[in-house]
């Protein structure tokens, strides 16, 4: 007899790509069930890799059903009702418009794609898409952090009056070193722009979603440290190894870094707050550090990833004797997500981001929801890296950000 996960009608998962995102997505394939009282039951289908060796072998360790190595395969595939993309952006548009016209539900990691134009094209059908019952979601997973869906929280419940400053940075150091290689993410062709789009984009989608509101003009600087870099041999994730010689071997090849390492800029809110960003991967001793605080009228918050379990709020209302920042630790059954994991003060870590992300992508579909962020709010996130980049090779002009 089969018990009542059984019962559940399933959903056919099937990803492409298996690298560092593609390890945490099936992480969260494999737990979310387990976890959560979906209306469907995810099942990982299959997974696509350009290597048979090294996808066969991913499989395995991640616990996919089978293998594809042309992601074309994967959406023609009978079992397969969701295409997950965690591949480099400039694959993303390709693949998401062909697997929403082959009636498939879309996730796709951010950005949502190189140029505004691509994420144009991959909004318009998703739209279509969504007419015909079939949906897309960008994954901006930080927004399942409960800490920070507790501030979006807050802010819709008013407490924290007008905003009048956002000042969001994501700050790591893992290319400080010169002789770190030439990979994917440092090639505007593969990645789009750098630490801008890599890491500025979930700053850019926090702010807003924890506000409500969006970015309607910036002014911008940005800067490549370091402009030549070994050819990479090996990759994976955030580490890669350079094809080296010893002494007396031939010479080294390198290649032009063509990306930001570095994004400043700031802007204006359609609520008329003023807001600051930066994102780098050179700010040494700092790994993972996404930080933002928002000051209202009437109280503040503050968050740092690096303590992603601890959200600061300050209550302008109280006296001035008791007023000031307090910690909450936001693991009580009450706050977002917390509740289906551990008891109150057992922290969750990066990879229940992601679980939490599918979780609400399946109840979605499960629903006949739209999901969300959209793929239209992947788009805006776009438009405003655009008018960043425009900004900063115009000398900082104060540039708008295009309307979606």
């Amino acid at each position: 007899m089969g018990g009542p996960d059984e019962a559940r009608p399933t959903l056919g998962i099937g990803m492409v790509g298996y690298a560092f995102m593609g390890r945490v997505h099936s992480q969260a394939w494999r737990s979310v069930s387990a976890f959560f009282d979906l209306p469907v039951r995810p099942v990982m289908a299959a997974l696509c890799g350009r290597s048979a060796e090294g996808a066969t072998q991913a499989a395995g360790q991640m616990g996919w059903a089978a293998v594809e190595t042309d992601w074309r395969a994967l959406i023609a595939r009978d079992d397969v009702d969701v295409v997950d993309i965690c591949t480099p952006g400039d694959s993303h548009a390709e693949i998401a418009i062909a697997a929403l016209r082959a009636g498939k539900h879309v996730l796709c990691e951010k950005p949502l794609a190189n140029t505004v134009a691509e994420a144009e094209a991959m909004a318009e059908a998703a739209r279509e898409a969504a007419a015909r019952g079939v949906h897309a979601m960008v994954a901006f997973n930080y927004r399942r952090v409960p800490a920070i869906a507790l501030a979006a929280r807050w802010v819709a419940e008013g407490r924290l009056g007008d905003i009048r400053h956002v000042r969001a940075q994501y700050l790591q150091d893992w290319i400080v070193d010169p002789d770190f290689p030439l990979v994917w993410r440092l090639r505007k062709e593969l990645a789009g722009s750098g630490a801008l789009g890599d890491i500025g984009a979930h700053i850019i989608d926090t702010a807003q979603f924890i506000t409500g509101q969006h970015l309607t003009h910036v002014s911008a600087l940005t800067e490549t440290f370091v402009r030549e870099r070994p050819l990479a041999e090996a990759s994976a994730g955030l580490s890669a190894e350079a094809g080296g010689a010893g002494d007396g071997g031939p010479v080294r090849e390198t290649g032009t870094v063509d990306v930001d390492d570095a994004a400043l800029f700031i802007g204006r809110l359609s609520g008329g707050g003023l807001a600051s960003f930066e994102a780098t991967r050179f700010a040494t001793g700092r790994k993972n550090a996404l930080r933002i605080e928002i000051n209202g009228s009437a109280g503040s918050l503050a968050f740092d990833f690096e303590a992603m379990n601890e959200l600061w709020f300050h209550d302008h209302a109280l006296p001035a004797e008791e007023a000031g920042f307090r910690r909450v630790l936001v693991t009580e059954a009450g706050h977002p997500y917390a509740g289906a994991w551990w008891p109150p003060g057992h922290g969750l870590g990066y990879e229940h981001t992601f679980t939490h992300e599918v979780k609400d992508f399946v109840e979605a579909i499960g629903a006949g929801d739209a999901p969300a962020p959209s793929f239209d709010d992947g788009l805006r996130v776009q438009r405003v890296l655009a008018a960043v980049e425009r900004s900063a090779a115009e000398q900082s002009r104060l540039t708008p950000v295009e309307e979606t």
